[in-house]
Order: structure tokens, then C-alpha cells, then sequence
């Protein structure tokens, strides 16, 4: 399942990141931490992946 938007992409690779211990846990806020608490990471990979190409900013 791709993100809808930008923001979810960044914040999908950001738990992403976390969740490979490439960056610390303690860095995440908001969506991010609660995406690296809830998602595998298969999930997040999933997520983050695809072009960003044509996708709002935000979505409501």
C-alpha cells in the first residue's frame, strides 16, 4: 500500500530508518514514531517506496 502524500512517504522513511537502527528511536516524533511502534518493517518499506511524483503535500 503506497502513501497517499508526501508527508507520508518521509515520515514512513523516517520510522523506516529507525526501525533499521540506522538513526535513533528517541529522533521520531508524531507520525513517524507512532508509524516505526505500529508498522513491520515490510509495511513501512511498502509505504515509503514509489515516486513521489504528482502527490500532494498533504492529505486531509
Amino acid at each position: 500500500m503506497p502513501a497517499k502524500s508526501k508527508a507520508q512517504q518521509r515520515a514512513a522513511g523516517a520510522a523506516l530508518s529507525a526501525k533499521r537502527g540506522e538513526t535513533p528511536k528517541s529522533n521520531l516524533k508524531g507520525a513517524s514514531k507512532e508509524m516505526a511502534e505500529s508498522m513491520t518493517e515490510k509495511q513501512l518499506g511498502e509505504f515509503a517506496s514509489g515516486s513521489t511524483k504528482g502527490k500532494p503535500e498533504h492529505v486531509d
